[in-house]
């Protein structure tokens, strides 16, 4: 199992500075990563770094709160595929969720969908903040609006991916959207179950740990 090509290489945090970023990338490169995950101010840079690999580049909107209008939301997404991401992170409205509006919630992701074409979107949920039935809710949300994956958590909220909200997601879902497990994934024992669980993308900040660090013969990569 090659578990380098599922990981989503991630750097979020405020204090992340131009120099981590360069070293973001340089990971990215040396490891294969399926991509690497930033904000929307390091798109540019993270482009120039990545010009000669195959290396994607996604980029988070609407971070980490998702509190913010749809209107915002879009441009925002879209300046980010026209800086060079070819895939968005996009948090809900985890209020509006909470408040039984669904529609809001299913009308934004179909919009940023719109907005961005052929891109991949994943939709983050946070689920640390949800109910066992609004992560249901949520991921039919999801799929009915058209979002090509949908992801846990942040790694910024109280918690991170769960085995049991992946089977939750994955239960609504099948084979109607991807899943991206973030938040918590720092092992390569926990990473490999949850890829056996479904999982198609890791997004993880301890990456090269991830794929430097031996496991079992049964979980061999």
């Amino acid at each position: 199992m090659q578990i380098n090509k599922y990981i989503d290489h991630t750097l979020l945090k405020a204090v992340a500075t131009k120099e981590d970023i360069v070293k973001l990338c340089e990971e990215a490169k040396e490891y294969d990563f399926c991509a690497v995950c930033v904000n929307g101010s390091y798109v540019t840079l993270a482009k120039e770094e990545l010009k000669d690999s195959a290396i994607k580049i996604a980029a988070v909107i609407g971070f980490p709160l998702g509190a913010m209008d749809t209107e915002s939301k879009i441009f925002e997404a879209k300046k980010c595929i026209e800086k060079g991401a070819s895939e968005i992170d996009m948090v809900i409205n985890i209020g509006k969720l909470i408040d039984g509006e669904n529609e809001y919630v299913e009308n934004e992701i179909r919009l940023i969908k719109e907005a961005i074409g052929k891109n991949i979107l994943k939709v983050i949920f946070e689920n640390c903040y949800l109910t066992k039935e609004q992560i249901k809710i949520a991921s039919q949300l999801a799929v009915n609006a058209g979002a090509d994956f949908i992801k846990t958590s942040t790694g910024f909220g109280t918690g991170g991916a769960t085995f049991e909200d992946v089977k939750i997601m994955k239960e609504v879902v099948g084979d109607k959207a991807q899943i991206k497990a973030a938040g918590g994934v720092r092992d390569a024992a926990t990473a490999v179950e949850y890829i056996e669980m479904g999982v198609t993308r890791l997004g993880t900040s301890s990456g090269v740990s991830l794929v430097t660090t031996g496991i079992s013969d049964k979980n061999k990569y």
